[in-house]
């Protein structure tokens, strides 16, 4: 190994924001500054801790490949392991590609397009409780559709409004524990009695709800129902019940925390921008007419996913993704110590002005004629990068489109005059005071 990594030149330890734990404008902007001011590789010392933020393609894809080197930080473990237990986004080495590779099964495009008419009907539902005129916070609506939407196709079953609400909160609450922001001591020990209780009767509920499918020999034709049925094609092997329970609650709490908050970043930029909004008008309008969207019209929605594409982005749902070496490990000739926190910064690489031109701003147009495929792999990654993307990614990027063309055509969103957008990065990142928007139906 020729130098070590941490000799490269850097902010130094007086300009490093004390923590990077909680991400908010202030240091996603210092982020940035750091990928333009000092390159490819950007040494940083966050208290005692070693960190390096990484903000060359190849050097991200390197990373993102050798998975065995490099883990998840203790944190996140230690805040979503009550929710998630053993499931394929908590899971390590061997034990985590052997639940890839029998959970990536039900993810398969055949088996995933029968949920889009649930996806829209129920989008058409949560519309008939909005009015026109009407100042709304969407945020927690796009919050509750697609808990809502994720439930109906995990459980082929419909939430109550009290279930809702207990599951919302849990989900929340692990959002919360993640950074343990606004909670004192008292306040933490007394939502985790009211946390506990929650999963618990949720608990409770998914295994008999997989008893009686063993029992019964039920399919449902959702996503329980699938797991339930695939195996690894190496020893025929199934999933414990312990296994489908951590399965199921990874997807449902995956499923609708992303996607929600990449719904309301797309919202946003939505009401920012009525030139957007009219020219998703039209292209609804012309392949859509008066009907609503279905699968089958997504190949001719090319503008609605550019869109979507442009809000990932500019707000990526994970902006940052830290990586914790498990032994010394060489970039590019430069040694990264073992311990050391690797950054991977889908909020700088998204915004980064070698790949992006005016890299700031919001232009869905940009994807036309394959902007995608034509970028190295290590600069776009919404869904994350190498063997751990997400696994549900073309079911996301059905949903989203599915949903964002169906409110379109409803009504068009204008953001509340002065509202100050304030970045709020634990898990996923937030609008940290949700969407405040008046509501307009569009004209018939």
């Amino acid at each position: 190994m020729n130098q070590h990594i941490f000799n490269l030149p850097g902010p130094g330890r007086e300009s490093v924001v004390d923590t990077l734990a909680n991400l908010n404008e202030e240091k996603l902007a210092f982020l940035t500054k750091c990928s333009r001011e000092y390159g490819d590789v950007v040494p940083l010392q966050v208290g005692i801790n070693q960190v390096v933020l990484l903000n060359c393609p190849s050097y991200i894809e390197q990373v993102s490949k050798d998975r065995s080197l490099f883990v998840r930080g203790p944190h996140v473990r230690t805040a979503l392991q009550r929710l998630l237990g053993e499931g394929i986004f908590l899971q390590e080495g061997e034990s985590w590609f052997h639940q890839r590779h029998i959970t990536q099964q039900v993810f398969y495009h055949q088996r995933i397009t029968r949920y889009g008419e649930t996806i829209v009907a129920y989008t058409e539902r949560l519309l008939n409780r909005w009015r026109d005129g009407e100042i709304r916070n969407v945020q927690p609506d796009m919050m509750r559709l697609t808990l809502d939407i994720m439930w109906k196709v995990i459980f082929n079953h419909e939430l109550t409004e009290e279930e809702a609400q207990d599951i919302a909160y849990i989900l929340g609450i692990s959002t919360r524990l993640f950074d343990q922001e606004g909670f004192n001591d008292q306040q933490l020990a007394m939502q985790n009695l009211r946390y506990e209780r929650i999963l618990e009767q949720m608990d409770q509920y998914i295994y008999s709800l997989i008893q009686q499918r063993r029992q019964s020999g039920e399919n449902s034709g959702d996503l329980l129902s699938m797991l339930m049925q695939v195996s690894h094609e190496d020893n025929n092997s199934q999933m414990s019940d312990r296994q489908l329970r951590d399965e199921v609650v990874t997807l449902l709490f995956a499923g609708q925390e992303a996607l929600a908050v990449v719904l309301s970043w797309t919202l946003i930029l939505l009401s920012l921008h009525p030139e957007v909004q009219t020219k998703l008008l039209t292209e609804l309008n012309e392949v859509l007419g008066d009907r609503c969207p279905s699968v089958a019209d997504l190949p001719n929605l090319r503008y609605t996913e550019s869109i979507i594409k442009e809000a990932m982005r500019l707000y990526p749902p994970v902006a940052v993704m830290p990586r914790i070496a498990i032994q010394d490990y060489e970039i590019d000739g430069y040694k990264v110590p073992a311990g050391c926190t690797v950054l991977i910064s889908a909020w700088t690489m998204h915004r980064h002005p070698h790949f992006f031109e005016e890299p700031d701003t919001f232009n869905p147009d940009r994807w036309a004629n394959d902007l995608e495929k034509q970028l190295p792999r290590g600069v776009y990654f919404p869904f994350g990068n190498g063997p751990r993307i997400c696994i549900g990614k073309s079911f996301a990027q059905m949903e989203m489109v599915l949903i964002i063309a169906t409110i379109a055509q409803k009504y068009q969103l204008t953001l509340v005059p002065d509202f100050h957008i304030i970045l709020w990065a634990t898990i996923t990142l937030r609008s940290k005071q949700g969407v405040p928007v008046k509501l307009e139906k569009q004209c018939q």
